[in-house]
């Protein structure tokens, strides 16, 4: 089957190249099918023995992805088991992308020490600049390859080992013929004859609407000068040295007008903005996916 577009993402790096070695079949890619490493350096993939066509190596410090190719974009790729008698799965018009990071929940806050953003990506929790990174390979794929900017799947959070995670039979795996007609993307979850459950619950919506321009961009934080922190600071400690005593928030439970409970105090009152803040950072994240969904 003739290859056509492109064969090269722009700007990855070939130095793990694995065609010349293992050939692969020619196809037309219209499948694009996402795995996690579960591991935090990019792999030897058993001399390329076990690679994908591309794998994504997060540089968090610089909010960027390096890309590296091990073969061309329609050639089959070695990351799926095929097992002899059922369908295609390597060759079956998919390109493959390994995401170096995990998908595992037990890794969601550290790693062997290591902190998640900070040193490897907990790619269901991925941070903002890192789905947009994939969307532009995602778009580009599209651009020059046809492969749609859709996924109609459910991507299922790991859990591995228990109830309703992504691991195994897991109620979301296509049959044979649902593989077969599938076009645009998936992950490794999703593949028949295979039982492994990364990439987890990705946040794949906002990867397309990345893809699609239609995400809205995130508000940025704007740190403050040295000045503004002195200014609260005394602010704050005037305040308590005068007397330590606030307006009580018209919302709180026991709120009353007059009394006792009319006022709290600085500790009583900046317990409750912590609160108030971890609930809202929390919703927000829920709400952000459910609208992606």
């Amino acid at each position: 089957m003739a290859k056509t577009g492109p064969q090269k993402y722009p700007g990855a790096s070939t130095a793990y190249f694995y065609q010349s070695k293992f050939g692969g079949s020619a196809m037309e890619s219209n499948v694009g099918v996402m795995h996690t490493t579960e591991g935090r350096t990019l792999p030897s993939y058993g001399g390329g023995g076990s690679a994908p066509n591309f794998t994504a190596l997060p540089d968090i410090k610089a909010k960027k992805l390096k890309w590296y190719q091990h073969f061309d974009f329609d050639v089959s790729s070695r990351a799926l088991v095929n097992k002899a008698g059922g369908v295609d799965t390597n060759t079956a018009n998919a390109v493959q992308v390994e995401l170096v990071g995990t998908c595992d929940e037990r890794h969601t806050a550290t790693w062997d020490g290591k902190r998640a953003g900070v040193d490897y990506i907990f790619w269901p929790a991925a941070p903002d600049w890192a789905l947009a990174e994939l969307a532009k390979f995602v778009k580009w794929a599209n651009e020059e390859h046809g492969v749609r900017l859709a996924s109609t799947v459910t991507w299922k959070p790991y859990k591995k080992g228990q109830v309703g995670g992504s691991y195994g039979a897991n109620g979301v795996r296509l049959t044979g013929s649902q593989w077969g007609a599938y076009y645009g993307w998936l992950g490794h979850q999703h593949v028949p004859e295979n039982d492994h459950g990364d990439p987890g619950d990705l946040d794949f919506a906002r990867v397309l609407a990345h893809a699609k321009g239609t995400n809205p961009p995130e508000e940025e934080d704007v740190a403050l000068s040295s000045s503004d922190i002195e200014k609260v600071a005394d602010a704050v400690v005037a305040r308590m040295m005068t007397k330590d005593v606030w307006p009580a928030p018209k919302d709180a439970s026991d709120y009353e007008p007059t009394g006792p409970n009319s006022t709290w105090s600085g500790r009583t009152l900046f317990n409750r903005l912590l609160s108030d803040l971890s609930y809202s950072r929390t919703s927000l994240a829920a709400i952000r996916k459910k609208l992606g969904a």
